[in-house]
């Protein structure tokens, strides 16, 4: 026998799901855009300390 199916429940599962992605995806571009920083910090005073020498 086939269960009545409950709109509410389903909705509300797939608004969780929705909400755990969108969670997820955020904390990806977060820890991409802190490697990114990470890297820029490292590259930088070693081109600046470059740049700075070759002025006059």
């Amino acid at each position: 026998m086939a269960f009545k199916p409950n709109y509410n429940q389903q909705r509300a599962e797939r608004t969780r799901q929705k909400e755990q992605k969108k969670q997820e995806k955020l904390q990806k571009r977060q820890e991409e855009s802190e490697r990114r920083k990470a890297e820029q910090g490292e590259a930088s005073p070693s081109t600046g300390s470059e740049g700075g020498g070759e002025q006059p």
